[in-house]
């Protein structure tokens, strides 16, 4: 399949580049959902929000287990979502741990899993950009026992 792309030029100057989504209608390439807990039939609780992000994580490949993830989030954030570390050396280097297993901007965004949100402190995009990275560095967050 050969996908074209086109440039167009808007009244204020403005270059745009306008590349068709695979396989999407022109209405769902507008309004593109995002994975929550509660989009896929779980709680907004963390107990919800771990069960979504193992649903997402096992659609990609991602190793991981409740137990391990539960473990890991009690322990970086005790299951705050809006949680920020803003004393350590990431903190001091301007990149603060954020969220329910603490993950920095760059991780998170190195990591994150496609179709959840680009939101950091977002629990689902949180866990599961989480359990990528921790899959890739040591082999599945279910290895974590400590800060990592």
């Amino acid at each position: 399949m050969r996908l074209s792309r086109k440039l167009a030029v808007t009244g204020a100057a403005v270059a745009a580049l306008a590349l068709p989504v695979v396989g999407a209608t022109t209405a769902s390439a507008a309004t593109a959902t995002t994975v929550t807990a509660t989009s896929l039939g779980y709680s907004n609780t963390l107990d919800g929000w771990i069960r979504a992000s193992l649903q997402v994580m096992a659609q990609n490949g991602i190793p991981g287990s409740y137990d391990g993830i539960y473990r890991n989030v009690i322990r970086e954030s005790s299951g705050n979502p809006y949680a920020i570390n803003n004393w350590d050396s990431n903190a001091a280097a301007g990149t603060p741990s954020k969220g329910l297993l603490q993950v920095i901007d760059p991780t998170f965004n190195a990591y994150h899993v496609a179709g959840t949100s680009w939101d950091s402190y977002d629990p689902v995009a949180n866990i599961t950009a989480a359990c990528n990275y921790a899959a890739q560095r040591y082999g599945s967050i279910d290895n974590v026992w400590g800060a990592y």
